[in-house]
């Protein structure tokens, strides 16, 4: 292969993709490489990683942190539009690719480097969100993919190589599970669960919790503050996003919330079975919805469950840096205006029970509600109502009956 680049920023994460891309650059193209690591809230898998890099050949790391930025800039926007996809996902690496590879264009134009290499395969949805992201920041920069034309065929003779260099890992071929971790999720895919027919096997491979039979057999309440649908606070303690993340993926994880196991239709365009731990962003997403059942009228609040279908869409397909994902962030926090108040929930056995929801908002009235007597709604009213409602359908139906005449 023609050696054609001098300098190539790699998206580092340190698992076994990247972890051999580091040495099979330098082989292939004699380039330097700079590693990139964005740190979106693992940071427990990132120790000892600045000296991987380097002996694995590395010219320099950055290891950046994005935890904060990620959450309030990435999650908590997406968590306000409602948008899960396919209904169940919550986009726990989705939203983190992008974050991801717009700071690894900017370090790689600080670095003067040629091109930017990612370790996706070129099956999965990853690579669409990377490169995306790098057209939107650097459309005039090259992209090496090295899984859609390098030698390895299979994630076991990618560790044939890594033993072969050298390259310590920190998976084995009976358990290699592969996994994407952040604060605010940890995917498996792979190995067993590639058979929709097969059982997870949930207390061998959670790590962010317990499966909901064994979490506690009392419940547990919290109360989680929002001010215009971003969570603020836990338990009236305001928080910072990393820490209000932390604290609900605890508590969460404890109570065996979050887990969700789903077949889901990739971009690429095959279905694909995955296990997801989403402790913390399930009751978040949770206690958001339930806020807005008493802020949000109507019309709004059903226009805005369709809206999150594609909200969910575009930022699976890695369609973040979007004008269209925009205007409808705009629309989003327009609704948003009142989605203030409080959220109290029962956790109990991976369930997430509503308890109470207040906010100073509320368009929830006692008073025209109750099945009491009242003065406000006067029930002889719903007569004409229902009569200028139901006119087509009478309309309808009188011009059938003479058609069967």
């Amino acid at each position: 292969m023609e050696k054609k680049f001098k300098k190539v920023a790699l998206a580092y994460s340190g698992g076994l993709d990247t972890s051999i891309i580091i040495p099979w650059l330098k082989d292939h193209y004699g380039c330097e490489v700079i590693a990139i690591c964005g740190n979106c809230g693992q940071s427990g898998e990132l120790e000892g990683l600045e000296e991987k890099a380097i002996k694995t050949g590395a010219s320099k790391i950055y290891i950046e942190d994005l935890t904060e930025e990620f959450l309030t800039d990435y999650v908590f926007e997406t968590v306000k539009a409602g948008a899960k996809y396919e209904g169940k996902y919550m986009l726990g690496t989705s939203f983190a690719r992008p974050i991801i590879a717009k700071r690894v264009v900017e370090i790689a134009k600080k670095e003067g480097c040629d091109a930017i290499c990612h370790g996706c395969t070129g099956k999965g949805n990853d690579q669409v969100r990377f490169e995306l992201a790098i057209k939107a920041f650097a459309p005039e920069m090259q992209i090496i993919a090295p899984w859609r034309f390098w030698e390895f065929k299979s994630r076991d003779e990618e560790i044939d190589y890594a033993i072969a260099h050298n390259i310590p890992l920190k998976i084995n071929r009976e358990t290699n599970y592969s996994k994407d971790k952040n604060i605010w999720h940890l995917s498996h895919e792979g190995l067993d669960l590639e058979n929709p027919a097969n059982e997870p096997q949930y207390d061998k491979i959670l790590e962010m919790g317990v499966s909901p039979w064994k979490a506690p057999d009392t419940p547990t309440y919290i109360t989680i503050d929002f001010e215009k649908g971003k969570p603020v606070g836990l338990n009236g303690k305001k928080m910072s996003a990393t820490d209000l993340v932390k604290e609900l993926n605890k508590v969460g994880g404890d109570n065996g919330i979050g887990l969700v196991d789903m077949v889901e239709n990739r971009l690429v365009g095959m279905k694909s079975r995955g296990v997801y731990e989403t402790p913390g962003g399930a009751i978040i997403y949770e206690a958001h919805e339930l806020l807005e059942s008493i802020t949000l009228e109507r019309d709004t609040q059903h226009f805005k469950q369709r809206i999150a279908i594609e909200f969910a869409e575009l930022v699976y397909n890695g369609k973040w840096f979007t004008p269209l994902r925009e205007a409808l962030s705009a629309f989003v926090d327009k609704t948003q205006q009142t989605v203030t108040g409080s959220v109290k929930v029962k956790l109990y056995k991976g369930n997430i029970i509503p308890a109470s929801i207040t906010s100073p908002y509320s368009l929830y009235s006692e008073e025209v509600a109750t099945f009491g007597e009242d003065d406000v709604y006067d029930q002889a009213d719903s007569a004409g109502f229902i009569n200028l409602y139901g006119l087509p359908i009478k309309v309808k139906a009188l011009l059938d009956q003479k058609k069967i005449k």
